[in-house]
This record gives structure tokens, sequence and C-alpha cells, in this order.
């Protein structure tokens, strides 16, 4: 195995960050947790166009990159299997403004849909929300 590169995209709207809520399996047993938009980068792909494009397969929506965050190292483990990724993480802001409004967006990847919601910052920093990668919690 080789750790994946990915990058992840960070959505804030006031105190609040949009993420999408899974249901299952992770490091800390099975429930909900909530991660940021993104997925993997491809062969050939630059991280920033990565993020674009997972915005944009995932909630038919278009961003621009404001920032870049950060690059973390993700070493986890569920059940007895090792994750690892390389995540490049941007601050990212819909080009439509009008799609701060909405409450709820549906996420699809391939066959599984979920849905991407505001979560308060101040729910993920006292641990009522389960954040992953974890080490995100540092730079919201």
């Amino acid at each position: 195995m080789v750790p994946r590169a990915n990058t992840l995209g960070i959505l804030y709207k006031n105190n609040h960050i949009l993420l999408e809520e899974i249901v299952g399996k992770h490091s800390r047993g099975t429930g909900f947790y909530y991660r940021p938009i993104g997925g993997t980068i491809q062969f050939g792909e630059r991280s920033s166009e990565t993020i674009k494009r997972e915005f944009h397969e995932e909630l038919a929506a278009e961003v621009e990159i404001k920032n870049y965050i950060t690059c973390l190292e993700n070493i986890f483990k569920i059940e007895e299997s090792i994750g690892h990724e390389i995540t490049q993480v941007y601050e990212v802001a819909f080009t439509d403004s009008a799609l701060y409004r909405k409450d709820c967006f549906q996420v699809i990847e391939g066959n599984r849909i979920t849905y991407a919601k505001w979560i308060s910052i101040d729910e993920l920093t006292e641990g009522r929300k389960l954040l992953y990668p974890e080490e995100l919690i540092g730079f919201l």
C-alpha cells in the first residue's frame, strides 16, 4: 500500500463550515462523523484542480480557491486496516453566492449519496461533532 494523495476544501459561512455528514466505521468506532468536501488527486492533476473538480462532481457547484491552508499527513486505523493520506487543504468559496443560502447539499460520489451541511465550528472544537482528519481542528 502507498499513501493516498487527496485534497479537501474548507468553505466558511459565518462561524460554520460545510461538511459532508457520514455514518459508518471510523477510527473511534461507528457512528456519525464529518469531513470536508474533497477527494483523490488524479495522476497529472494539481491539487488545486482536484478541489474544483470534486466540488463540481459531488455538489454540482463551482468554487474558487481563496487560500492554501496546509498539508496534513493523516495516518489512521479503522478496525484492523491502516489508512494513510497526504492531504492538501484549501479555503474555497462558492462562485455563486446564492449557494450560501442553502442549508443542505446532496453529495453524490459514485453510487453513494450523503449530505453536506453547515456545521458550527464550536461543535467541532468542543468535540460535540467528530471531524476527520482530526488535525484540521487546529486550522479552523
